[in-house]
């Protein structure tokens, strides 16, 4: 293995061997506009490296109401974690009437439609949006942000959809370490669904609520021979802490008092496409009652 990091050279490569597996425009906008009109789509932006095929949306409640707390629901901002984007839509085809005039809703199903589409982590700059929230380094993260800076009153929820996939390990894993010049370490994929919370406002009690109601649906990862989860500690069941700010997580989009990301393994045996996203559904569900009984 070379320790020389990439340059330009070496993610030009990369980037020529990437092709497009899925289409952005049939799996997600399209039924973006078909949603009925509870929700508001609103276009927050564009990528610039390819505009027309990238537009960026997100769905609002049409009936929002100042007195009402605001809850974000975020999903691909790696674009190549499916379940995630698929259970955002879901979610406001089927469960997001629940929570009308509980809720103002806010859903960004898919923060990075060409990760989506050629099944990546990355944007085409090598860049990984999700460590790009500080430094907005990535575009698909700086619009993001800037689109979240918009949103009137207060958010008092914010729940951020992601998986942990065998892709991973196979692909991502050695990507990362080629890119920066490191070895690469290669642990274990937790099987099962479990949550990462920020170790400045873990709300614990939040986070056992959502997996409650994601138990009811799909196992909670267990941990591991040295008691952890993806090499970090439990601090509840299925639940690991991670700096948001230091890593320029997801986690730092709001000063929410109430944050989580999801994590689930959608290829084991005993997984289907269908359980998965039943299982990011649950989460929404079981963090949302949560916020509703605080009465915040």
């Amino acid at each position: 293995m070379s320790n020389k990091k990439w340059g330009e050279l070496e993610k030009s490569q990369w980037l020529a061997e990437t092709s497009l597996e899925k289409n952005y425009k049939h799996d997600v906008l399209d039924r973006i506009f078909a949603l009925p009109d509870s929700y508001r789509a609103e276009k927050y932006g564009q990528l610039s490296y390819d505009p027309q095929r990238y537009p960026l949306y997100a769905l609002l409640s049409a009936n929002w109401s100042a007195e009402l707390p605001s809850a974000l629901i975020t999903a691909g901002v790696h674009g190549y974690e499916t379940g995630g984007i698929y259970a955002a839509l879901e979610f406001l085809e089927t469960t997001a009437k629940d929570y009308a005039g509980k809720f103002n809703l806010v859903v960004v199903p898919c923060v990075s439609p060409w990760g989506y589409e050629t099944n990546n982590r990355w944007n085409p700059y090598a860049v990984d949006p999700n460590r790009s929230f500080a430094n907005e380094e990535a575009e698909e993260s700086a619009l993001l942000k800037q689109f979240v800076s918009t949103i009137a009153g207060k958010i008092a929820v914010h729940i951020d959809l992601h998986e942990t996939t065998d892709r991973d390990k196979t692909v991502f894993r050695p990507a990362l370490a080629a890119r920066d010049g490191v070895e690469c370490t290669n642990g274990d994929i937790p099987q099962g669904f479990y949550l990462v919370a920020d170790e400045e406002r873990p709300e614990l009690d939040f986070q056992n609520a959502m997996n409650r109601s994601v138990e009811q649906v799909t196992p909670i990862a267990p941990l591991d021979e040295e008691g952890k989860i993806l090499g970090e500690p439990a601090v509840s069941h299925g639940v690991i802490l991670y700096p948001m700010q230091k890593l320029g997580l997801s986690g730092i989009l709001t000063d929410a008092p109430y944050h989580s990301t999801t994590e689930i393994y959608p290829d084991g045996d005993w997984m289907t496409p269908e359980s998965s996203i039943a299982g990011q559904i649950a989460a929404i569900r079981g963090g949302l009652d949560y916020v509703l009984d605080q009465k915040i």
